[in-house]
Protein backbone atom coordinates (compact mmCIF):
# COMPACT_ATOMS: atom_id res chain seq x y z
CA UNK A 1 0.00 0.00 0.00
CA UNK A 2 1.50 3.51 -1.19
CA UNK A 3 2.07 5.81 1.94
CA UNK A 4 0.71 8.87 2.19
CA UNK A 5 2.76 12.10 1.45
CA UNK A 6 4.75 13.59 4.59
CA UNK A 7 2.91 17.27 4.73
CA UNK A 8 3.56 20.11 7.24
CA UNK A 9 1.68 23.30 6.93
CA UNK A 10 3.93 25.92 9.42
CA UNK A 11 3.01 29.15 9.86
CA UNK A 12 4.94 32.55 10.55
CA UNK A 13 2.52 34.95 12.71
CA UNK A 14 4.72 38.23 12.58
CA UNK A 15 4.23 37.99 8.39
CA UNK A 16 1.40 35.48 8.06
CA UNK A 17 3.25 33.59 6.01
CA UNK A 18 2.56 29.81 5.57
CA UNK A 19 5.50 27.36 4.86
CA UNK A 20 5.08 24.39 3.51
CA UNK A 21 7.43 20.76 4.10
CA UNK A 22 6.64 18.10 1.95
CA UNK A 23 8.66 14.91 2.04
CA UNK A 24 8.03 11.46 0.00
CA UNK A 25 7.57 8.58 2.71
CA UNK A 26 9.57 5.98 1.03
CA UNK A 27 13.07 7.89 0.99
CA UNK A 28 12.69 10.52 3.40
CA UNK A 29 13.80 13.11 0.68
CA UNK A 30 12.28 16.60 1.46
CA UNK A 31 11.74 20.56 -0.19
CA UNK A 32 10.93 23.18 1.96
CA UNK A 33 8.29 25.95 0.38
CA UNK A 34 8.79 29.21 1.53
CA UNK A 35 11.27 29.12 4.65
CA UNK A 36 10.74 31.97 7.18
CA UNK A 37 14.34 33.70 7.94
CA UNK A 38 13.24 34.18 11.68
CA UNK A 39 11.87 30.42 12.26
CA UNK A 40 14.88 28.65 10.50
CA UNK A 41 15.35 26.81 13.74
CA UNK A 42 12.00 25.62 14.32
CA UNK A 43 12.00 24.41 10.63
CA UNK A 44 15.35 22.74 11.52
CA UNK A 45 13.87 20.97 13.95
CA UNK A 46 11.03 19.75 12.50
CA UNK A 47 12.70 17.88 9.38
CA UNK A 48 15.48 16.52 12.05
CA UNK A 49 12.46 15.06 14.32
CA UNK A 50 11.02 13.81 11.56
CA UNK A 51 14.41 11.94 9.76
CA UNK A 52 14.11 14.04 6.28
CA UNK A 53 16.67 14.68 4.38
CA UNK A 54 15.87 18.66 2.53
CA UNK A 55 17.29 18.28 -0.88
CA UNK A 56 15.98 22.01 -1.51
CA UNK A 57 14.24 25.28 -0.25
CA UNK A 58 11.91 26.64 -2.88
CA UNK A 59 10.48 30.14 -2.89
CA UNK A 60 7.25 30.75 -4.55
CA UNK A 61 8.41 34.46 -5.39
CA UNK A 62 10.93 37.46 -4.09
CA UNK A 63 9.10 38.23 -1.07
CA UNK A 64 8.61 41.72 -0.23
CA UNK A 65 7.10 40.89 3.40
CA UNK A 66 9.27 38.90 4.93
CA UNK A 67 13.18 37.32 4.44
CA UNK A 68 13.53 33.87 3.42
CA UNK A 69 15.16 30.89 5.15
CA UNK A 70 16.54 29.60 2.11
CA UNK A 71 20.46 30.52 2.87
CA UNK A 72 20.51 29.61 6.18
CA UNK A 73 19.05 25.97 5.71
CA UNK A 74 21.90 26.09 2.51
CA UNK A 75 24.27 26.44 5.38
CA UNK A 76 22.55 23.97 8.35
CA UNK A 77 22.04 21.05 5.88
CA UNK A 78 23.06 21.24 2.78
CA UNK A 79 20.16 21.88 0.28
CA UNK A 80 19.47 23.97 -3.02
CA UNK A 81 18.11 26.70 -3.29
CA UNK A 82 15.55 27.21 -6.20
CA UNK A 83 13.81 30.11 -7.22
CA UNK A 84 12.43 31.97 -10.77
CA UNK A 85 14.85 32.12 -13.45
CA UNK A 86 12.66 35.13 -14.18
CA UNK A 87 14.55 37.80 -12.20
CA UNK A 88 17.52 37.43 -14.13
CA UNK A 89 20.50 39.01 -12.25
CA UNK A 90 18.07 40.82 -9.63
CA UNK A 91 18.61 37.52 -7.77
CA UNK A 92 21.97 35.90 -7.13
CA UNK A 93 22.99 32.72 -4.91
CA UNK A 94 20.49 30.49 -5.81
CA UNK A 95 21.47 26.77 -6.96
CA UNK A 96 17.97 26.42 -9.19
CA UNK A 97 16.62 28.92 -11.76
CA UNK A 98 13.11 27.39 -12.30
CA UNK A 99 10.67 28.35 -15.08
CA UNK A 100 7.53 27.20 -16.33
CA UNK A 101 7.69 23.30 -17.10
CA UNK A 102 10.64 22.58 -14.72
CA UNK A 103 9.93 19.76 -12.16
CA UNK A 104 11.62 19.60 -8.94
CA UNK A 105 12.04 15.77 -7.73
CA UNK A 106 12.15 14.45 -3.85
CA UNK A 107 12.61 10.72 -3.87
CA UNK A 108 9.38 9.36 -5.37
CA UNK A 109 7.39 12.37 -5.74
CA UNK A 110 7.95 15.76 -7.80
CA UNK A 111 6.53 19.24 -8.01
CA UNK A 112 6.02 21.27 -10.98
CA UNK A 113 6.58 24.42 -11.79
CA UNK A 114 3.50 26.85 -13.63
CA UNK A 115 4.99 30.55 -14.15
CA UNK A 116 2.25 32.38 -12.33
CA UNK A 117 3.67 36.10 -12.84
CA UNK A 118 1.28 39.39 -11.94
CA UNK A 119 2.67 39.98 -8.21
CA UNK A 120 5.87 39.79 -9.62
CA UNK A 121 7.23 38.68 -12.69
CA UNK A 122 8.72 35.83 -11.09
CA UNK A 123 5.98 34.50 -9.41
CA UNK A 124 5.70 30.51 -9.62
CA UNK A 125 3.10 27.96 -8.41
CA UNK A 126 4.50 24.24 -7.55
CA UNK A 127 2.07 21.75 -8.48
CA UNK A 128 2.50 18.06 -6.73
CA UNK A 129 2.69 15.58 -9.32
CA UNK A 130 -1.06 14.13 -9.44
CA UNK A 131 -2.08 17.60 -9.41
CA UNK A 132 -3.43 16.94 -5.91
CA UNK A 133 -1.98 20.34 -4.63
CA UNK A 134 -0.81 23.63 -5.41
CA UNK A 135 1.16 26.30 -4.00
CA UNK A 136 0.25 29.22 -5.31
CA UNK A 137 2.49 31.87 -3.56
CA UNK A 138 1.13 35.36 -3.26
CA UNK A 139 -0.66 34.64 -6.78
CA UNK A 140 -3.73 33.19 -5.66
CA UNK A 141 -4.87 33.56 -2.09
CA UNK A 142 -7.88 32.21 -0.07
CA UNK A 143 -10.85 34.21 -1.17
CA UNK A 144 -8.39 36.91 -2.49
CA UNK A 145 -5.10 37.73 -4.71
CA UNK A 146 -1.73 39.23 -4.34
CA UNK A 147 -1.43 42.38 -4.57
CA UNK A 148 -0.12 44.17 -8.14
CA UNK A 149 1.18 47.69 -7.35
CA UNK A 150 4.78 46.95 -7.04
CA UNK A 151 7.48 45.13 -7.95
CA UNK A 152 6.45 45.01 -11.56
CA UNK A 153 3.33 43.59 -10.64
CA UNK A 154 0.18 44.17 -13.00
CA UNK A 155 -3.45 43.01 -12.30
CA UNK A 156 -3.98 41.71 -16.42
CA UNK A 157 -1.07 39.24 -16.25
CA UNK A 158 -1.99 38.29 -12.79
CA UNK A 159 -5.88 37.53 -14.36
CA UNK A 160 -4.26 35.48 -16.84
CA UNK A 161 -1.79 33.43 -15.21
CA UNK A 162 -5.17 32.42 -12.18
CA UNK A 163 -7.34 31.26 -15.27
CA UNK A 164 -5.36 29.32 -17.08
CA UNK A 165 -2.50 28.44 -15.23
CA UNK A 166 -4.33 27.70 -11.57
CA UNK A 167 -8.13 27.70 -12.58
CA UNK A 168 -7.04 25.20 -15.38
CA UNK A 169 -6.14 22.43 -12.76
CA UNK A 170 -8.73 19.76 -11.03
CA UNK A 171 -11.70 21.25 -9.23
CA UNK A 172 -10.79 19.05 -6.18
CA UNK A 173 -6.70 20.12 -6.37
CA UNK A 174 -5.81 21.81 -3.06
CA UNK A 175 -4.81 25.78 -3.11
CA UNK A 176 -2.51 26.12 -0.27
CA UNK A 177 -1.20 30.31 -0.25
CA UNK A 178 2.08 31.78 0.89
CA UNK A 179 -0.22 33.58 3.17
CA UNK A 180 -3.57 34.28 4.75
CA UNK A 181 -4.34 37.19 7.56
CA UNK A 182 -7.59 35.69 8.52
CA UNK A 183 -6.52 32.02 9.85
CA UNK A 184 -7.96 30.44 6.50
CA UNK A 185 -5.61 27.67 5.66
CA UNK A 186 -6.74 26.15 2.66
CA UNK A 187 -9.04 26.19 -0.14
CA UNK A 188 -9.60 24.76 -3.43
CA UNK A 189 -9.90 25.35 -6.99
CA UNK A 190 -13.66 24.69 -7.16
CA UNK A 191 -14.24 26.82 -4.30
CA UNK A 192 -11.63 29.88 -5.54
CA UNK A 193 -13.55 29.46 -8.89
CA UNK A 194 -17.29 30.03 -7.74
CA UNK A 195 -16.45 32.49 -4.15
CA UNK A 196 -13.35 34.70 -5.08
CA UNK A 197 -14.86 37.95 -4.41
CA UNK A 198 -11.88 39.67 -6.96
CA UNK A 199 -11.94 36.67 -9.60
CA UNK A 200 -14.17 33.89 -9.10
CA UNK A 201 -17.84 33.63 -10.47
CA UNK A 202 -18.73 35.62 -13.77
CA UNK A 203 -15.61 38.13 -12.82
CA UNK A 204 -14.07 38.68 -16.08
CA UNK A 205 -10.64 40.47 -16.63
CA UNK A 206 -12.22 43.95 -16.71
CA UNK A 207 -13.54 43.54 -12.99
CA UNK A 208 -10.72 42.21 -11.87
CA UNK A 209 -8.33 44.18 -13.25
CA UNK A 210 -10.80 47.31 -11.83
CA UNK A 211 -10.85 45.28 -8.41
CA UNK A 212 -6.94 45.41 -8.06
CA UNK A 213 -6.41 48.75 -8.98
CA UNK A 214 -8.65 49.64 -6.36
CA UNK A 215 -7.20 47.85 -2.79
CA UNK A 216 -5.65 50.72 -1.38
CA UNK A 217 -3.02 48.94 0.76
CA UNK A 218 -0.17 50.13 2.81
CA UNK A 219 3.17 49.81 1.67
CA UNK A 220 4.95 46.37 3.26
CA UNK A 221 6.19 47.18 6.55
CA UNK A 222 9.29 44.97 5.81
CA UNK A 223 10.09 46.10 2.41
CA UNK A 224 12.87 47.73 2.49
CA UNK A 225 14.87 45.13 4.55
CA UNK A 226 12.64 41.73 2.82
CA UNK A 227 13.35 42.28 -0.94
CA UNK A 228 17.65 42.71 -0.78
CA UNK A 229 17.88 40.03 1.67
CA UNK A 230 16.16 38.14 -0.68
CA UNK A 231 17.98 39.52 -3.26
CA UNK A 232 20.91 37.57 -2.10
CA UNK A 233 18.29 34.32 -0.91
CA UNK A 234 18.20 35.44 2.51
CA UNK A 235 22.04 35.42 3.09
CA UNK A 236 23.08 38.25 6.04
CA UNK A 237 25.43 41.06 5.57
CA UNK A 238 28.05 39.59 7.86
CA UNK A 239 27.49 36.08 6.47
CA UNK A 240 27.13 34.38 9.80
CA UNK A 241 24.53 31.39 11.32
CA UNK A 242 22.11 33.17 13.89
CA UNK A 243 23.12 30.65 17.18
CA UNK A 244 20.55 29.79 19.63
CA UNK A 245 23.11 30.97 22.41
CA UNK A 246 26.52 32.53 22.74
CA UNK A 247 27.74 29.87 25.38
CA UNK A 248 27.38 26.19 23.56
CA UNK A 249 26.16 24.66 20.66
CA UNK A 250 22.61 24.71 22.37
CA UNK A 251 19.96 23.46 20.06
CA UNK A 252 16.19 24.00 19.56
CA UNK A 253 13.42 21.81 19.32
CA UNK A 254 10.05 21.63 17.14
CA UNK A 255 8.46 22.00 20.49
CA UNK A 256 10.65 25.12 21.47
CA UNK A 257 12.60 23.68 24.00
CA UNK A 258 16.63 24.56 24.01
CA UNK A 259 18.57 21.63 24.48
CA UNK A 260 22.16 20.38 24.36
CA UNK A 261 24.15 17.25 23.88
CA UNK A 262 25.24 14.70 26.95
CA UNK A 263 28.77 14.85 25.35
CA UNK A 264 29.27 18.67 24.90
CA UNK A 265 28.41 18.75 28.68
CA UNK A 266 31.14 16.16 29.69
CA UNK A 267 33.85 17.48 27.59
CA UNK A 268 33.03 20.99 29.05
CA UNK A 269 31.86 20.31 32.61
CA UNK A 270 33.94 22.76 34.33
CA UNK A 271 31.43 26.00 31.87
CA UNK A 272 28.07 24.93 33.38
CA UNK A 273 26.20 24.60 36.55
CA UNK A 274 24.25 21.37 36.63
CA UNK A 275 20.90 21.58 37.95
CA UNK A 276 18.96 17.91 38.44
CA UNK A 277 15.41 18.43 38.81
CA UNK A 278 14.49 14.72 39.88
CA UNK A 279 13.47 13.93 43.25
CA UNK A 280 16.01 12.85 46.01
CA UNK A 281 15.50 8.99 45.22
CA UNK A 282 16.07 9.22 41.70
CA UNK A 283 19.09 11.42 42.44
CA UNK A 284 21.20 7.97 43.93
CA UNK A 285 19.42 5.53 42.11
CA UNK A 286 20.22 2.51 39.51
CA UNK A 287 21.08 6.05 37.10
CA UNK A 288 22.93 8.15 39.45
CA UNK A 289 24.00 11.60 38.84
CA UNK A 290 26.23 13.93 37.09
CA UNK A 291 29.34 14.87 39.65
CA UNK A 292 28.63 18.12 41.88
CA UNK A 293 25.09 18.43 39.71
CA UNK A 294 22.52 20.22 42.06
CA UNK A 295 19.73 18.85 43.18
CA UNK A 296 16.36 20.78 43.29
CA UNK A 297 13.44 19.01 42.70
CA UNK A 298 11.09 20.40 39.99
CA UNK A 299 8.09 20.63 42.30
CA UNK A 300 10.78 23.26 44.44
CA UNK A 301 12.36 24.89 41.76
CA UNK A 302 10.42 28.30 41.49
CA UNK A 303 10.19 28.60 44.96
CA UNK A 304 14.49 27.62 45.37
CA UNK A 305 15.39 29.61 42.17
CA UNK A 306 17.22 32.12 44.41
CA UNK A 307 19.84 29.05 45.33
CA UNK A 308 20.85 28.94 41.96
CA UNK A 309 24.23 30.14 40.69
CA UNK A 310 24.25 32.60 37.82
CA UNK A 311 27.80 32.33 37.30
CA UNK A 312 27.49 29.90 34.74
CA UNK A 313 25.24 28.52 32.05
CA UNK A 314 22.64 26.43 33.83
CA UNK A 315 22.07 22.73 32.33
CA UNK A 316 19.14 21.38 33.76
CA UNK A 317 18.64 17.38 34.31
CA UNK A 318 16.17 14.63 34.87
CA UNK A 319 15.54 11.63 33.60
CA UNK A 320 15.03 11.34 30.14
CA UNK A 321 14.74 15.49 29.40
CA UNK A 322 10.57 16.24 29.99
CA UNK A 323 11.11 17.55 33.95
CA UNK A 324 13.92 19.56 32.28
CA UNK A 325 12.63 21.02 29.72
CA UNK A 326 9.74 22.43 31.66
CA UNK A 327 12.91 23.63 34.33
CA UNK A 328 14.11 25.87 31.49
CA UNK A 329 10.58 27.36 31.24
CA UNK A 330 10.90 27.95 35.25
CA UNK A 331 14.18 29.65 34.98
CA UNK A 332 13.82 31.77 31.91
CA UNK A 333 10.44 33.07 33.93
CA UNK A 334 12.69 33.99 36.71
CA UNK A 335 15.26 35.65 34.96
CA UNK A 336 17.64 33.06 33.82
CA UNK A 337 17.55 33.19 30.52
CA UNK A 338 21.05 30.91 30.28
CA UNK A 339 19.84 27.54 30.16
CA UNK A 340 19.31 24.31 28.06
CA UNK A 341 17.78 20.80 29.08
CA UNK A 342 20.19 17.89 28.88
CA UNK A 343 19.13 16.32 25.73
CA UNK A 344 17.93 12.59 27.00
CA UNK A 345 18.37 12.97 30.61
CA UNK A 346 20.53 10.83 32.30
CA UNK A 347 18.95 8.33 30.08
CA UNK A 348 20.95 9.58 27.25
CA UNK A 349 23.86 10.73 29.58
CA UNK A 350 24.18 6.83 30.58
CA UNK A 351 23.80 5.26 27.22
CA UNK A 352 26.79 7.38 26.00
CA UNK A 353 28.53 5.76 28.61
CA UNK A 354 29.20 9.01 30.15
CA UNK A 355 30.75 9.08 34.20
CA UNK A 356 28.09 9.40 36.50
CA UNK A 357 28.10 8.79 40.96
CA UNK A 358 25.29 6.96 42.96
CA UNK A 359 25.24 7.62 46.63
Amino acid sequence: MEQALIFRQLFDADSSTYTYLLADPATKAAVLIDPVFEQHRRDRALIEELGLTLLATLDTHCHADHVTGAWLMQQAVGSKIGISGRYGDMVKGADYLLDHGDTVTFGDRSLTVRATPGHTDGCITYVLDDQSMAFTGDCLLIRGAGRCDFQQGDAKTMYASITEQIFTLPDDCIIWPAHDYSGRTASSVAEEKAHNPRIGGQADATDFIGYMDNLGLPHPKKIDIAIPANCVCGRPEDGKMPTVADWGPVRLTYGGVKEIDPQWVAENRSQVHVLDVRGPDEFNAELGHIADAQLVPLGELEARVGEISTDQPVVAVCKSGRRSAQATVILKQQGLTQAASLRGGMLGWNEASLPVEQG
